[in-house]
């Protein structure tokens, strides 16, 4: 998939996206907060499942796919952050389309002015463990949907849905 037609994708709604296509995705329940400067985003997903650890948030954001989606399933945690400035640096290094976090960041005040979007469930100033625990790329499951690597995310200010192939409006 090209820079280009990346770059079509974000400037989609997903209000309109789910008028056209309600019955072939899903839309996540979690209504998230966005902190980074892009406050729409999408492309293809990768996932990551960890706890109050993200050293394997750092390793994917260091070798997925230009365009991804990063999706970073912490379990709801609010003891720690999963993402702060460093990694959210990454991510714009990078360019990442976004990180889409079941858990908590911080660092928020910096991450504002970064050209990636990032939602999440809130803030907490500590960081989180360093032991390298979790899972990469398998199916995950949170807000009422299941995130599968290669699926394709759209986030935007009125929520964030999941399709299984790229969307685009007639």
């Amino acid at each position: 998939m090209g820079g280009f037609h990346l770059k079509a994708i974000q400037t989609l709604k997903t209000a309109d996206l789910c008028d056209h296509y309600s019955d072939s995705i899903s839309i996540c329940e979690v209504e998230f907060k966005s902190y980074g400067a892009k406050k729409q985003f999408s492309g293809p997903i990768q996932t990551v499942e960890v706890f109050e650890d993200n050293v394997l948030v750092r390793q994917m954001l260091e070798t997925i796919p230009e365009g991804s989606v990063l999706v970073v399933n912490g379990g709801a945690s609010r003891n720690c952050a999963l993402v702060g400035d460093v990694l959210a640096q990454i991510a714009v290094d990078r360019n990442l389309a976004g990180i889409i976090i079941n858990g908590v960041i911080r660092d928020s005040g910096e991450i504002a002015g970064m050209n990636v979007g990032v939602f999440a469930l809130g803030t907490m100033p500590l960081k989180s463990k360093k032991e390298g625990k979790g899972k990469i790329n398998v199916v995950t499951k949170f807000g009422g949907v299941t995130w599968t690597p290669g699926e394709y995310a759209y986030a935007d200010e009125d929520g964030v849905i999941v399709s299984p192939k790229p969307l685009t409006l007639p």
